[in-house]
């Protein structure tokens, strides 16, 4: 993975279990031919992505990377844009099959590289460790789940008329400014900017910097900006720009961020528990939406329902973090009988592929 690629998540642990955008890989009309990496753990798909992505990027290919939702440091897919091609990891939890079988899409079975004879011996303990994982990831979700009830919505009391008023009026100004000219597009495709990860909860604001020059930041502790984001959304596909929908990792229905490459300009949104550290063009408080009596008199229930949140988050983290180390058992049970000189020469042979289209 390279620092001057821009990295999202297609993938995201939610309170519901995992929740894929793996459909939106690549546009459809965009396709050329998508690789299909089927084989268990330790097999190398992690390493043979990066074989590519850095054969690729040497000779200046331009590539998304794709992070693992369950590792941040693993690849689970690289793109290259400029191509129309994708090497996916297209085993569960985000299971792909082909479409347009050998025309658009072709399996890549690294299980071929597995010793299956030596692996037989460590039978009980690969499926010890397995099941071992499922356990960890089923925890973890059912905290998401309790997590996210215990912070309900503010009712619409709570709001400030006035207040939405402004802000509301404050959105058309920038739709009606950032898009004067028509743009050259009117695609969105989506992404996840962030996640809930054993490394806790990830944010990838330097993706929003590197495809982006302005940065609109808007500051939202209650999940307020999520019709504010839908109407710039809307508002930028209606004037032909195409646009990087980022939904929320634990409200996947809702939009937690925008990015227009064409107008290289983003909308974020932040929070006490992941501030955006940059300096935005423009910082809009959603937080001052919030009637000041009502908050005065509800401010110690907020708080209670923030702390418990943060405890069953914390929980949560913590079972992935569980889940991550027996996964990485599993791979040590199954790296010592891999041919990886067969993977990094199944790498080699991708590599060539693309770089000759």
């Amino acid at each position: 993975m390279t620092t001057t690629s821009p990295c999202f998540f297609l993938g995201a642990n939610t309170p519901q279990g995992f929740y894929s955008l793996y459909d939106q890989l690549l546009l459809p009309q965009a396709k050329r031919r998508v690789y299909l990496l089927k084989g268990g753990p330790g097999c190398g798909k992690s390493s043979l992505m990066r074989h590519v992505a850095a054969a690729a990027s040497a000779r200046g290919l331009p590539l998304e990377c794709i992070q693992c939702s369950g590792d941040p440091d693993s690849l689970d897919a690289v793109i290259f844009p400029s191509k129309g091609v994708a090497i996916v990891d297209a085993t569960a939890p985000h299971i792909i099959e082909p479409s347009y079988p050998g025309v658009i899409e072709s399996y890549v079975n690294l299980g071929q590289f597995y010793d299956t004879k030596a692996l037989n011996a460590k039978k009980s303990s690969i499926i010890s460790c397995t099941d071992g994982v499922h356990a960890c990831y089923k925890r973890a979700y059912r905290l998401l789940d309790a997590a996210l009830k215990v912070r309900e919505p503010l009712p619409a009391a709570a709001l400030s008329p006035s207040a939405a008023a402004r802000m509301k009026k404050r959105i058309e100004n920038i739709a009606a400014k950032k898009w004067k000219k028509k743009g050259t597009g009117g695609q969105l495709i989506q992404r996840f900017l962030g996640g809930v990860t054993f490394k806790g909860q990830l944010r990838l604001y330097e993706t929003a910097e590197l495809l982006c020059d302005q940065i609109y930041e808007f500051w939202d502790n209650y999940a307020l900006s999520g019709p504010a984001l839908s109407y710039l959304q809307t508002a930028a596909l209606k004037a032909g720009y195409d646009v990087i929908s980022c939904p929320d990792p634990l409200h996947p229905d809702v939009t937690a961020h925008l990015i227009i490459p064409e107008l290289s300009l983003a909308f974020v949104t932040s929070s006490d528990l992941l501030p955006y550290r940059g300096k935005p063009a423009r910082r809009l408080r959603f937080d001052m939406l919030i009637e000041p009596d009502w908050m005065r008199k509800n401010r110690a229930r907020l708080r209670f329902a923030k702390k418990m949140s943060k405890l069953l988050l914390a929980d949560a983290v913590a079972a992935f973090a569980d889940a991550k180390a027996m996964h990485d058992q599993l791979e040590a049970l199954y790296n010592p009988h891999v041919d990886f000189e067969g993977v990094y020469a199944t790498a080699e042979q991708i590599a060539g592929e693309i770089l000759a289209l």
